[in-house]
């Protein structure tokens, strides 16, 4: 809003960014009865987007439900909704999505394609230089998970792949570093998640968060975070492969950080994870087990080709994924808009001397918003 009345009264170009579509996560979660909206987050990758059928502007922490309106109101919002991007984009100089997901959802709004340039979202590379360039590439038969818990992680889809991945290595173990729970559902689910490792593994599964996750058995939950836990570079330094089991992603954050640790991916196809692994990682379908238990079983059997794709997995994240490139890129985008935008110039004398009260104050106040209406009686 405060961009298009910029543009409206002040002519100061528009150049708009999403990392998810508002659009599509009010679709989303309409479509769950208000319900479920760290799902409808999940598919935003967690930026620029309210997760609910809400009044436009509104957020909606992760985990947390939404009220229950009624389809009338929903149907009012949907519309106001596409008319707004509608207008965004058709006002806007450029339009940066970022990803080719968030690109095809932008053009099925009017977004102009010519006004497109993808830009991906960007990570610190320097805070995983450490765990990239070292020699070390973790334990050979330690499957890694990053993230936040959640329905839409498909953690349970996970448990049941890596039982196979057990039974046909007994060798292998599984660390699921977590987030702190963010509302009732993800710790629901964490719960249930902890409660179905100790059902399908006969040693169960490590709670205290302290003891090595070998003494516990082959599934661990430990913590991830500034709150005692590992940090992301550390929880993937543990193991030689990564792996993401999502059946709803956005821009896949997690991965590109355990790309920049050298670390070979195995996931399945949600959002944007094509995208962002290229051919440096192995991509199944959501929600089979038996596929991913298949992938995780031909790396951990083949360490050498798990080293070789860490090491494109690394190359490919430090070309494309990097803050440095995300800002230069906008830098880029930024003195195009300018070149193309009309340049306000001082008055000037017939000398070149600077006039500066050529041009009164008043000049700038958009037309009506100094005139009042005359009061009724006034002489």
């Amino acid at each position: 809003m405060p961009g298009l009345l910029a543009k409206r009264f002040f002519g100061v170009p528009l150049l708009v960014t999403e990392y998810g579509v508002d659009l599509r996560a009010h679709y989303l979660a309409g479509h769950c009865g208000g319900q479920g909206a760290s799902t409808a987050a999940d598919t935003c990758g967690g930026h620029g987007a309210s997760a609910g059928p809400l009044a436009p502007g509104a957020s909606v922490p992760p985990g947390a439900s939404l009220p229950r309106l009624s389809a009338p109101v929903r149907a009012l919002l949907a519309a106001f909704r596409r008319a707004l991007a509608a207008e965004v984009y058709s006002q806007a100089a450029l339009i940066t999505p970022g990803d080719a997901r968030i690109r095809r959802w932008q053009q099925k709004c009017g977004a102009d394609p010519a006004k497109l340039r993808t830009v991906h979202p960007g990570v610190d590379a320097e805070r995983y230089a450490a765990v990239g360039e070292a020699a070390d590439p973790g334990d050979p038969y330690t499957l890694v998970w990053v993230g936040r818990t959640g329905p839409g992680k498909d953690l349970v889809g996970l448990l049941q792949a890596f039982a196979e991945v057990h039974r046909r290595e007994p060798r292998a173990r599984l660390r699921l570093f977590a987030r702190p729970a963010a509302g009732e559902e993800e710790a629901c689910y964490l719960a249930h998640c902890r409660s179905l490792a100790a059902h399908l593994f006969a040693a169960g599964a490590s709670d205290d968060l302290d003891v090595h996750p070998a003494a516990a058995g082959p599934v661990s939950f430990e913590p991830l975070g500034s709150d005692g836990g590992r940090t992301t570079a550390e929880a993937c330094a543990s193991g030689a492969v990564t792996v993401s089991a999502s059946s709803v992603e956005g821009f896949p954050h997690t991965l590109v950080e355990a790309m920049l640790c050298g670390r070979a991916t195995v996931s399945t196809d949600a959002g944007a994870v094509v995208e962002v692994i290229g051919g440096t990682g192995l991509v199944v379908p959501p929600r089979s087990p038996r596929a991913l238990a298949d992938a995780c079983l031909a790396l951990l059997g083949d360490p050498a080709r798990a080293a070789r794709l860490g090491a494109a997995a690394r190359s490919r994240a430090l070309e494309l994924f990097t803050a440095d490139r995300n800002t230069a890129a906008f830098r880029a985008l930024y003195l195009e808009v300018i070149s193309r935008s009309p340049v306000h110039r001082d008055a000037v004398g017939a000398y070149g001397e600077p006039l500066p009260f050529a041009r009164p104050a008043e000049a700038l106040v958009p037309v009506g918003w100094g005139s009042s209406a005359p009061q009724a009686g006034a002489s």
